[in-house]
């Protein structure tokens, strides 16, 4: 076998291609085509997403056949320490695990199998594939917030499931659940943490009830008298080692069980989070320890995590020859030799500092990402245990994930929006609603703007609460000055110039009662005017300096807004404002801004079976992005998102956790990358993208290229011609001038499905792309290879 460049493949190729249709040696013609495709060694995919996870927080760890794997909260990992391969497994492969708690490994069949809160099995096979087993989820009669699966134990070719009802049984002959067991007082729930055996019995650690043990050989263990409690109290977990049952109870002692009696080995000095054994090591983990116990319970190794310079948090502890893998909160795998605690090294893949991403914005340099999530509801800062000292990310493909860290960012909490400057991304600032204003030059923090540092009338902190201020939206205008956001204040609009100069504007001439309002987004359209979205009674602000203008677009005769609290603000390339709210959507031509005194936003009306109805009625939008063609990316409340044509009378795509990669259906923000038409979407479980084909348009042709190319046979997706102009034409024709395709572009890029005009697939040969701009001066011509 040879190989080629791939260029020098598509050269050769057209040079061949016209060999073929020079002669008319049928035999000969086919000869030539198998060599074509037979020499055509680099690959051509398909692989339309890719996940940005975390990998951080380790929630369990398994002996993967002499690796380990890792658990994430949804997804895995492991290394070959061998090959010293580092691979992962997410919602891309298939893997849609949500927020897991247990893993275990069957080497025999080589499987993973993985549970999570709500219940769902799923068991990764050692081809990739994944199985969806969701028994639990479905036909167990409890209520959904007590399926959590705890653990997992094999014992004569079944697995043991503990969970928070009891256990349930996977038969591995059978790939199928079996039967249920609840074991509390009078057949009752109980939640189960830990399973272990040890012949003739089976062992039950329950939260409320005591060790509970019944006869593993008995037919009948779905009744519950069959059950007994050795021992009452809470207890963590149990296990079976070196012939004798051992147990962790409520004031974190490790307990030999002997029938009905325990004699209590040591007790340890802090919260006891996991507790297992391999075949020759008892472990326990702790916050800040891990003890390991040999067979005669001798305590071999204790390492603290004092030890390490980065002093991580503990999560969860296995032994994989002789050496101890640690899960901790925010460094993925500890690593450290059993006989040689000074050597320490972590194991993760690179990602994101979290998987909850709050905000996004692509730079031509980074992908960043923030932290800062605040109340759904009213924007409080104080939320889910906030407001949060997070740090920021950035990433490259070139360098992964970058941190800048909180002293990076002059310690600024709750970080949220991230707003370009559209004539140097390189230059920007993000949002703190808590802090203040961060600023950056050269993609580096430089000045966290707040009310000691901004003039003579500086920014207000919160009229009620004097300690913050809080920053949201924002954008640059014309001059290339900023204009942002202050909540909860009677001045509430900002402009901060070029020269670092901070002007204030009161708000109360277009805004009702300012110092109660808060502001989820901003935008600045080409006409200058600042367009403000709030949450309580204020519907969108439009406010312009030029001639000291507010319009106010509200509910009803003032504006026909579908509800007053507004979160999404985009405006698109026919300078039209599209306002999500949280009961629905309208569109706003900005132009009427300047003519209107009062400005009625519309409806967008369609088809669906026929019947006419309003787009996204009542819905909760909380993003739209509007991409190089003009299409709408508009995202729902734990519904997903929704690519609609221009006009927004055509769906193109619905995503949601169950049809594609996406990791959760609550999407905090979409942010698009102009250049190569990727999409990114930050949810409450993970960051993934899309690599969609509308891209921004160039300025001329210089560079227009088409890919795939040439296109295989096995090849199903459709041929992109891209870097083009905006309302480029495009048309192709086969090598005899026949056309098969014709389209005006919308942005940078259009598609071509391989068709003749949508009826057949077109033959193999070499078709020619001729390409005109709108003003019909600048053309360029390509070629495109097809082997069917």
């Amino acid at each position: 076998m040879f190989f080629i460049h791939e260029k020098s493949f598509i050269y050769v190729s057209l040079y061949l291609y016209k060999f073929i249709t020079a002669t008319q040696n049928k035999m000969l013609k086919k000869t030539v085509l198998l060599l074509l495709f037979s020499c055509a060694t680099f690959a051509q995919t398909n692989q339309l997403w890719q996940s940005y996870f975390s990998y951080n927080n380790i929630k369990d760890v398994a002996n993967l056949g002499g690796n380990v794997v890792a658990a994430t909260e949804n997804a895995l990992f492991y290394k070959n320490f061998i090959t010293n391969e580092l691979k992962t497994i997410t919602t891309v492969d298939g893997f849609k695990a949500e927020n897991i708690t247990a893993i275990y490994y069957q080497p025999t069949l080589k499987l993973i199998f993985v549970g999570n809160e709500k219940g769902m099995l799923l068991i990764h096979k050692a081809d990739g594939t994944v199985l969806q087993k969701r028994g639990i989820i479905d036909e167990v009669p409890v209520p959904p917030s007590i399926k959590q699966i705890n653990h997992f134990y094999e014992y004569n070719n079944k697995i043991y499931i503990a969970t928070n009802y009891g256990i349930s049984v996977f038969k591995l002959d059978t790939m199928e659940f079996g039967e249920t067991y609840y074991m509390g007082p009078n057949g009752n729930t109980t939640k189960v943490l830990q399973i272990a055996v040890k012949e003739p019995y089976i062992y039950a650690a329950t939260e409320y009830n005591g060790i509970r043990r019944a006869l593993i050989s008995s037919q009948f263990l779905d009744d519950y008298n069959q059950w007994n409690q050795l021992l009452g109290d809470y207890f963590k977990g149990v296990i079976s080692f070196a012939n004798e049952i051992y147990c962790i109870n409520s004031s974190n002692a490790m307990e030999r069980v002997n029938n009905m009696t325990n004699t209590v080995i040591t007790t340890f000095p802090e919260n006891v989070i996991d507790f297992r054994n391999t075949e020759d090591y008892v472990i326990v983990t702790t916050q800040n320890h891990v003890y390991v116990y040999n067979t005669s319970l001798v305590l071999v190794f204790h390492f603290q995590s004092t030890q390490n310079p980065k002093n991580p948090k503990f999560t969860c502890t296995t032994i994989v020859n002789n050496t101890v893998y640690i899960g901790t909160t925010t460094q993925g795998i500890l690593t450290i030799p059993l006989n040689n605690s000074s050597q320490q090294e972590f194991v993760l893949p690179n990602g994101p500092f979290r998987n909850s991403v709050f905000r996004i914005k692509k730079a031509s340099k980074y992908l960043w990402a923030t932290y800062g999530t605040y109340d759904p509801v009213d924007y409080n800062p104080y939320y889910d245990g906030g407001p949060h000292s997070y740090p920021m990310n950035k990433y490259s493909k070139e360098a992964g994930w970058e941190l800048l860290d909180l002293p990076e960012i002059f310690n600024a909490r709750c970080m949220t929006r991230i707003i370009l400057n559209p004539k140097n991304d390189n230059d920007f600032f993000v949002g703190s609603s808590f802090s203040g204003l961060l600023k950056f030059v050269n993609n580096t923090p430089t000045i966290l703007y707040d009310d000691t540092n901004t003039g003579s009338d500086p920014l207000q902190p919160l009229e009620s609460n004097g300690d913050q201020i809080r920053v949201n939206g924002g954008g640059y205008d014309s001059n290339g000055d900023f204009w942002f956001t202050t909540s909860l204040t009677t001045k509430g609009l900002n402009i901060l110039k070029k020269n670092g100069q901070l002007t204030r504007i009161d708000l109360t001439p277009g805004v009702s009662e300012p110092y109660y309002e808060q502001y989820p987004n901003m935008l600045v359209d080409k006409n200058n005017t600042k367009w403000l979205a709030s949450y309580r009674s204020n519907g969108v602000i439009g406010y312009n300096e030029k001639n000291n203008k507010f319009v106010s677009i509200k509910m009803g005769t003032e504006g026909n807004l579908p509800f007053q609290d507004t979160r999404a603000l985009a405006i698109d390339n026919k300078n039209q404002l599209w306002i999500g709210t949280i009961r629905g959507l309208r569109v706003v031509q900005t132009d009427a801004f300047f003519s209107d005194d009062q400005i009625q936003s519309k409806s967008i009306i369609i088809l669906e079976n026929g019947q006419a109805q309003e787009l996204f009625y009542d819905q909760f939008i909380t993003d739209i992005e509007v991409d190089g063609a003009n299409r709408k990316w508009v995202s729902l409340a734990d519904a997903g998102v929704y690519l609609v044509s221009p006009d927004g009378q055509n769906t193109i795509y619905h995503f949601t956790k169950d049809n594609s990669p996406l990791p959760s259906n609550n999407i905090n923000d979409i942010d698009i990358d102009g250049v190569t038409g990727e999409v990114f979407f930050a949810t409450d479980k993970g960051l993934v993208s899309f690599k969609g084909t509308a891209t921004k348009a160039s300025d001329n042709l210089n560079n227009v290229f088409v890919y795939p190319n040439p296109v295989r046979p096995e090849f199903t997706g459709t041929v992109k011609i891209a870097a083009l102009t905006n309302k480029a034409n495009v048309k192709i024709t086969d090598i005899e001038g026949n056309l098969v395709f014709e389209t005006t572009s919308e942005g940078g890029t259009v598609e071509w499905d391989t068709t003749a005009f949508g009826s057949y697939k077109v033959a193999s040969g070499v078709y020619m792309v001729f390409i005109s701009a709108e003003d019909g001066i600048e053309t360029t011509v390509k070629k495109i290879m097809i082997v069917r």
